[in-house]
């Protein structure tokens, strides 16, 4: 039987190339940095002119060097890992058939944001899809492509939050939204789509607990407030007065209003 290998690359986390299982398989290691900056630029601008990945990854050096730089980056990488890249005339593209995980988290994010896509396939995704892109590297194509990212994956990890707990999947919807919130501590949008789940759930307590964090945090951190957008969210939620005589009736806790 003949086994098909199918070639991933990792750019989450740390840069990696695997080949797929069996013969001629397996991680390729010990990359030049040279190598793992070509294919990581090939992945994240789809089909790259040689002139400009040779201009964006050897900016210092004379455009005959950099062009040279250029052959020897793809002469190394063939001789590891052929057929990872193809050329057609000046321009590079991944060959057929290659995965890439910043590819599957865009698919993912679009498929949260189309209201068609039915909720089994916009689940939360794994761990591999909320490393920060490339850390460590510094290049001025890669800060940009990594901020893009980190947008994308925040909405989209707010918005399938919000869908999951239309649908009554309250559980897996805290998931997404908590995922948001360790992703980004001090973003708002994150902390209120936390309060919003625990509301629609019906756990005013659990809403107004997660608001009182968030402001503390916020406070300590920042010196500042939450937005009035969140704090309509808890404006109707208040402690119950504590009566005269100072101990809680067994029945009496959080009262609940109307919340926006």
């Amino acid at each position: 039987m003949t086994v098909v290998l199918t070639p991933r690359i990792s750019l989450l986390d740390g840069f990696s190339v695997h080949l797929g299982e069996g013969a001629g398989g397996g991680p390729v290691d010990n990359l030049p940095r040279g190598v793992q900056r070509l294919v990581a630029h090939v992945c994240l601008a789809g089909r790259p002119p040689r002139a400009s990945i040779a201009g964006h990854l050897w900016p210092d050096v004379p455009e005959e060097h950099a062009h040279g730089s250029l052959r020897s980056a793809l002469w190394r990488l063939h001789r590891v890992a052929p057929g990872l890249l193809h050329a057609s005339g000046s321009v590079l593209t991944l060959a057929a058939g290659v995965r890439v995980d910043v590819q599957d988290l865009g698919d993912w994010a679009r498929r949260v944001g189309d209201p068609t896509c039915c909720l089994a396939d916009v689940d939360v995704p794994g761990l591999g899809l909320r490393g920060e892109l490339l850390p460590g590297w510094y290049d001025d194509w890669v800060l940009l492509e990594r901020e893009r990212l980190r947008q994308l994956r925040m909405h989209a990890l707010e918005e399938v939050a919000a869908r999951l707990a239309a649908a009554g999947r309250y559980g897996d919807a805290l998931q997404a939204a908590y995922a948001a919130v360790h992703a980004e501590p001090l973003r708002e949008s994150a902390h209120r789509t936390v309060v919003r789940v625990h509301l629609a759930e019906g756990n005013a307590a659990e809403a107004l607990r997660a608001y009182e964090q968030f402001r503390v945090v916020l406070a300590d951190e920042l010196g500042v407030q939450p937005s009035q957008h969140m704090t309509r969210l808890v404006a109707g939620l208040h402690p119950a007065p504590r009566p005269a005589g100072g101990s809680w009736p067994r029945a009496r806790g959080l009262s609940v209003t109307a919340a926006s």
